[in-house]
């Protein structure tokens, strides 16, 4: 990747890291660093990952997924079944330039903290594990361990539901950047290299602990159950107007609450019921309690409002809400409504063609690098896994 280090919003420029991963998480550290200006070197097995091939896909059988978690990055191709390829990566990560090493697995020793340090006590290490103890595990199997499916999905179904979105993996690689990037700080102070461990299974707890889901299990006797569309513990729900738009309101406060109110014309309405119910829907405690009869009122006036009007309204109020979008509608007509957006550019991508991609959510001083194409397998070989000579520094670039 060529980039200036004068650029302000390059602020990675000169970390080079190697990645030796596959499928969300560990990628995904890779990419928030290379969106960053980092100088990320994807290490593949002859052939290429195994993600190469994940769902979606274009038409031409390219892996979308796998494009879109690889921008600008750099690759090449070793065989990692034999010793002297494994040598061969270990050698370009000890030489050259201090190193980040990102990897989802310990199952080569040589490529493993220990023997990495011995040979360049300032390697960085950061290792993603499925579970702590040792074990396997990827996003849906750690969904199932840790409570989540089962407060998932309509009320009236009993069955588990996973999550669509793996969650625990986008949490984990974010997790692994924040570590990569402390663990530098302090080699940029000391000069010392570190290990970093983190384990998908303790994101996912340490996350329901965070949110006070574990600690409601463990002080108090209710259960948590399944509440479809409702947000828990406040008031939120989906609503259908009256020419059959979807949407989604969310109401946090007082003030939203009122608000809320005036917009739909029923605050005279509300204030019959908490005078004559003896119900003070001031408090989000109070409004998540008694929430059906707050959205039999809030239905009735939806259903007889056109979606226009329900979103000048909403929107002159400052209520929380947004239409139900598919991803369909959001890639329509060549990406028109993401083209809206400074987070979308074209990049044309090699078995997929131009399309729009995003940038970095980041947004450092008012800018943010494009994206770039995600590399072939092996495309990078001749410069980083020459036949002899040394390995290549990124001063020399």
């Amino acid at each position: 990747m060529s980039l200036s280090s004068g650029e302000p919003h390059v602020l990675l420029a000169g970390l080079r890291v190697v990645e030796i991963s596959s499928y969300v998480a560990t990628p995904l550290c890779g990419l928030t660093l290379a969106q960053l200006g980092a100088d990320v070197l994807r290490v593949e097995p002859l052939g290429g990952a195994a993600d190469r091939t994940r769902w979606p896909l274009a038409d031409s059988g390219t892996s979308l997924y796998w494009s879109g978690l690889n921008k600008g990055k750099r690759a090449v191709a070793v065989d990692m079944a034999s010793a002297e390829g494994r040598r061969r990566v270990a050698d370009l990560i000890v030489g050259g330039d201090p190193c980040v090493v990102v990897s989802n697995t310990d199952r080569y020793p040589e490529l493993g903290y220990e023997e990495l340090s011995v040979r360049r006590p300032d390697v960085i290490h950061v290792l993603l594990q499925g579970r702590a103890d040792g074990g396997a595990g990827v996003d849906y199997t750690v969904q199932a361990a840790t409570g989540f499916p089962l407060v998932t999905g309509p009320a009236e179904s009993a069955a588990p539901v996973n999550q669509v979105l793996p969650a625990w993996d986008i949490a984990a690689g974010l997790y692994l950047a924040v570590g990569l990037l402390a663990a530098e700080r302090e080699r940029l102070r000391t000069g010392r290299g570190r290990r970093i461990r983190v384990a998908l299974d303790e994101v996912a707890l340490a996350t329901a602990g965070n949110l006070g889901y574990l600690a409601e299990a463990q002080v108090t006797t209710h259960d948590r159950e399944k509440s479809g569309n409702d947000v828990f513990g406040t008031y939120g729900r989906d609503f259908t107007t009256a020419d059959g738009v979807r949407v989604m309101i969310v109401i946090l406060t007082g003030r939203h609450w009122t608000k809320l109110l005036a917009a739909t014309g029923l605050t005279a309405a509300f204030e019959g019921l908490a005078e004559s119910l003896g119900i003070d829907f001031s408090g989000e405690s109070q409004r998540y309690e008694h929430r059906e009869l707050i959205s039999t009122l809030l239905s009735r006036w939806f259903a007889a409002t056109p979606y226009t009007e329900a979103a000048r309204l909403l929107d002159e109020h400052r209520i929380l809400w947004e239409r139900y979008r598919s991803f369909a509608e959001l890639g329509r007509d060549g990406g028109a409504e993401l083209r809206k957006s400074d987070l979308f550019a074209v990049v044309d991508q090699p078995g997929v063609g131009p399309h729009l991609a995003p940038k970095s959510p980041i947004v450092v001083d008012g800018g943010r690098l494009d994206p770039l194409p995600a590399p072939m397998v092996g495309q990078h070989d001749a410069e980083f896994l020459p036949s002899e000579g040394k390995v290549e520094s990124s001063a020399d670039r």
